[in-house]
């Protein structure tokens, strides 16, 4: 372990939760609600020609672009502070195919080896052709997010986890953990910027917002967007905004938008569309979350696949040296290799162990401190003792740790293939059992789903047709990133790289 790992303090609920303390709470939108006719609108109290809801980093992006296209732009946020979910993230950006931070530090890296990954590791629900354009352009777009003055160092942290010191690469995913590591030469693409501390988003939408106002982009808070206006032959012209609870109404002159985040701060939609994800304590995501855009997306007549789905983290590590111990699930049986990233063990208990499972360590491998992530169910000398506190069934857990040490004295997982580093028998007494289960530990989930577009932003309807004027961006839409959440930084990189299409595209629109 180097010492930049021994410096790595644990990501938990207490570290990760202050980031959002001063967050105002916005109360839960209704669920989808009707569009406007524009018949209706007597008078425009504002109008501009791009109309952008949310200013996370996919809108503000989008505003970017769609400014230096030469129109007209402005920015509204329902918060009273901008900066949205992306603000409270590590500000990691999913970048590869031989970006200028890889090439400094000497990381072969390669578009095709990039792709092969997110299509090995994802789900079925991955836009390939959102990904291929992703992998193509993701070194370019990279020097866009730094040319525009984002600052990393050419420092890279070999230990697993989000750096806490000034590193700016790493290994943000599962690259190196198998089957992945044998289908898509490994690399480390997590880009972060070099701030101690998890201080990255932060850094990132600071500067963003910075070149916003910089391009004299309007932009307002308290401004919560209800609906949009649309014409007779079904274009979105336009939006009302509620400001201190009265209604105004923007136009729109050539395309309206919506980068308002997901709704996993929207009680009502999570039940509805993700169930799976209302069992944790933890809706990660800005107050700003409620599922507004998808909302009046969905009335204006779009398609929102995969709204079931979201990432569930569940972070075992750092220290690396837990990850010697065995997860097991309400069977006392192991599902997974432990080496796996946190948001494929998450996305495990959460959507296929109906959130029950359990980490079982012994004196070597239990945590070194006292930590508030995973309560501990027992600690005891045997592991029958630790099984009966659980109420696991009668000897599984047992013959799971039996079979697991027996190949493990040969360095070997044959159920799994953890990386060798990290297997070693469980035989050090006191054995400790932590909870992992969804509804007890510290589980950050954020939602995933949201409104089908064009690799160039524009909101598509159940036919596969463009809803004219109207484009989305970021957790919005139903982007690369779904279940599992295979990297750190694949969401952001979402995020910045679609809203900058949506923004260009927003632009052309005629007027």
């Amino acid at each position: 372990m180097t010492k930049a790992q021994d410096k790595t303090p644990p990501l938990s609920r207490r570290n990760l939760l202050a980031a959002a303390a001063g967050a105002s709470v916005v109360a839960a939108s209704p669920l989808a609600g009707a569009t406007l006719p524009a018949s209706s609108v007597r008078r425009w109290d504002s109008s501009t020609d791009v109309l952008v809801l949310g200013s996370g980093a996919a809108g503000i992006c989008a505003a970017i672009e769609a400014r230096d296209a030469g129109v007209e732009v402005a920015v509204l946020e329902a918060l009273p502070q901008p900066g949205g979910a992306s603000a409270l993230s590590g500000g990691v950006i999913y970048a590869g195919g031989g970006t200028a931070l890889q090439q400094a530090l000497g990381i072969n890296d390669s578009v095709e080896a990039m792709y092969d990954f997110l299509v090995a590791a994802s789900g079925p629900q991955l836009d390939r052709e959102k990904a291929q354009r992703y992998c193509e352009d993701s070194a370019a777009h990279f020097d866009w997010v730094r040319g525009h003055g984002v600052s990393y160092s050419s420092q890279f942290f070999q230990g697993k986890g989000l750096p806490m010191g000034e590193e700016s690469l790493y290994f943000s995913g599962g690259e190196l953990a198998w089957p992945a590591r044998e289908i898509a030469r490994p690399a480390p693409r997590g880009h972060v910027p070099g701030e101690p501390g998890m201080n990255g988003g932060r850094s990132l939408m600071r500067t963003l917002l910075e070149v916003a106002r910089s391009r004299a982009i309007v932009l307002q808070t308290h401004a919560r967007a209800r609906h949009l206006v649309t014409e007779s032959d079904g274009r979105i012209t336009g939006v009302v905004v509620e400001v201190a609870g009265v209604p105004q109404y923007w136009r729109a002159r050539r395309g309206v938008v919506l980068a308002c985040g997901g709704f996993v701060h929207n009680k009502a939609m999570l039940q509805l569309y993700a169930p799976q994800l209302a069992a944790s304590q933890v809706p990660w995501g800005g107050a700003g979350e409620q599922g507004d855009g998808i909302n009046m997306g969905i009335a204006a007549g779009a398609a929102a696949p995969n709204l079931h789905q979201g990432f569930a983290i569940s972070p075992i590590y750092p220290p690396e040296q837990v990850i010697a111990g065995v997860v097991v699930n309400g069977q006392g049986q192991r599902f997974l290799a432990e080496d796996a990233y946190h948001g494929v063990i998450g996305d495990r208990i959460c959507y296929q162990q109906a959130g029950r499972a359990f980490l079982v360590c012994d004196a070597e491998s239990a945590y070194p401190q006292l930590q508030d992530n995973f309560p501990i169910v027992a600690s005891t000398p045997s592991l029958g003792e630790l099984a009966r506190a659980a109420n696991l069934p009668s000897g599984a857990l047992q013959h799971t740790v039996a079979y697991y040490n027996r190949h493990a004295e040969l360095g070997a997982d044959p159920l799994f293939n953890k990386d060798p580093r990290y297997i070693r028998p469980l035989r050090g007494r006191p054995y400790t059992l932590y909870d992992l289960s969804l509804d007890r530990a510290f589980t950050p989930v954020h939602t995933l789903g949201g409104l089908r577009t064009t690799v160039d932003g524009a909101v598509l309807n159940s036919w596969g047709e463009a809803i004219p004027g109207l484009f989305a961006a970021g957790r919005t839409t139903a982007g690369l990133p779904g279940a599992p959440y295979i990297a750190s930084g694949l969401s952001l990189g979402d995020c910045t790289y679609f809203g900058r299409r949506a923004g260009r595209s927003a632009a052309r629109e005629l007027a």
